[in-house]
């Protein structure tokens, strides 16, 4: 039925969750209540907010165990990960329920006798949360409790592969006491969400997903005023300069390869190796990728799961098969990983060398298990190829000089520049991409300042 959504697991292809879509008359009905509940939320003290909302992280934390399997069934990350996205649900929502006193105080100018003068922060009205599966609590929480505690109304419409995941933030913040009307959950369609995004009802839009979708929704949007947060992806690059520790480097850069299947956002997907090292470098980064298990995410041994569907590993296997065909050797025999075939997503690691840029691997985004690793001698021009991108969302270099690490990403086009770590979100830290990987900012007390609007109070007193 075309009114229905079906989840179906790429464990084995069973459907693990079936959902009406809503209706117009259901949609009405959630923003309708959105808009009443939120303006008595945003009227709420600050205080009472952060207290629900605290409240709901210990009532979805409880349920950790049964979220994480439930989380596998629905996108197959294997059981011995997806706990890690329940405890780094958690640190996201407490550290950003702890900068909200002080991201949303006023704004007080100096002292000028005769007037009271401030900026304070006002909720935006409604806010439309739209999730994707990769990551579906850690990239929701970003959007999802920063504006409930500022006072807004949220609607969370989340991906079709993960909608148990939408629901579970709704039981929590239920069991927590938040009104209802405050927090929505809506299972519909792009083609209704579209529409959704021209009512005037939705005051701002916060999109994690693809560019394509980044493109849809600002269009969506173009015919009015209303602002949307765009977190869009990235093609993320790492340099190892001739003075890295490789015993450090070499691991974590696997691990930010191929965690997840490679299906993140800011994990790695092209590395830049000083020739100095470039050999001992690969050696070992092969090694280790020789080492991982690719099977059942139900498999507490297994390192290495499916992708999301079969579609999107072929998608990948068309990459690597055209960076070969243009002169890339791969490293990996595919052979060794029995669960690896054409039409599954069980797809094994891959790691290219003879790389270059004129290949689709080394510079349209893979969200796979798949990295190029290219040989670079100096600084110069290892910037240069990080910069050879669409994307920006993430950037790493691998060193024992923090000042050279200072200046190199001084010159890297990127939202967050890290040494010696990757594919890790601060949530003290802004999130945000340039070009293609989108606009916008969360986390961190900036990340407050797209969800709600400066007002100012200008009182002559005498």
């Amino acid at each position: 039925m075309a009114d229905v959504q079906r989840t179906v697991s790429p464990i084995d292809g069973s459907v693990v969750a079936e959902r009406p879509l809503a209706s117009e008359r259901e949609i009405d009905g959630v923003l309708g209540a959105a808009v009443a509940a939120g303006t008595a939320w945003s009227r709420t003290p600050l205080a009472e907010r952060i207290a629900v909302l605290e409240r709901a992280v210990d009532a979805f934390v409880a349920e950790r165990e049964a979220t994480a399997l439930e989380l596998t069934w629905q996108m197959g990350r294997p059981v011995s990960q997806t706990p890690g996205e329940v405890l780094g649900f958690e640190e996201r929502a407490r550290a950003m329920l702890a900068l909200a006193p002080d991201a949303l105080a006023d704004v007080v100018p100096p002292v000028r006798p005769g007037f009271t003068r401030f900026v304070r922060r006002e909720p935006l009205g409604v806010v439309l949360a739209l999730a994707p599966w990769n990551y579906p609590y850690l990239t929701a929480v970003n959007s999802v409790w920063p504006a409930l505690a500022a006072g807004n109304a949220v609607v969370l419409k989340h991906s079709h592969q993960t909608p148990l995941c939408a629901e579970r933030f709704a039981a929590a913040l239920a069991e927590a006491g938040l009104p209802s009307g405050v927090f929505s959950v809506l299972h519909t369609d792009h083609a209704t969400v579209e529409r959704m995004l021209g009512d005037a009802r939705i005051a701002f839009c916060a999109f994690t997903g693809s560019v394509a979708g980044g493109h849809a929704v600002q269009g969506a949007l173009a015919s009015r005023f209303a602002a949307c947060g765009l977190e869009l992806g990235g093609k993320d690059p790492a340099y190892v300069r001739a003075d890295a520790d490789l015993a450090h480097a070499v691991p974590n850069l696997v691990d930010g390869v191929f965690f997840n299947s490679g299906q993140s956002c800011c994990g790695i997907e092209r590395i830049y190796v000083h020739v100095g090292v470039f050999d001992a470098f690969v050696e070992d980064f092969a090694a280790r990728t020789r080492a991982y298990r690719l099977g059942s995410p139900l498999d507490a041994e297994t390192d290495l799961g499916p992708m999301v569907r079969a579609a999107a590993a072929d998608f990948v296997r068309e990459q690597t098969t055209e960076a070969i065909s243009l002169g890339a050797r791969a490293l990996i025999d595919p052979a060794v990983f029995d669960a690896d075939a054409a039409g599954t997503p069980y797809l094994a690691p891959q790691v290219l060398v003879d790389v270059d840029h004129r290949m689709r691997v080394m510079h349209e985004e893979s969200f796979g298990p798949v990295v190029g690793i290219m040989p670079v001698d100096s600084d110069e021009q290892a910037i240069a190829l990080m910069n050879d991108s669409d994307f920006g969302l993430t950037a790493s270099v691998w060193t024992a000089d923090a000042e050279a690490a200072l200046a190199i990403g001084a010159r890297v086009h990127t939202g967050t520049w890290f040494m010696n770590r990757c594919d890790y979100l601060d949530p003290e830290l802004a999130w945000t991409g340039v070009k293609d990987s989108g606009r916008g900012c969360t986390l961190s007390r900036v990340g407050y300042e797209q969800l709600t609007r400066p007002k100012s109070f200008h009182l002559r007193t005498a």
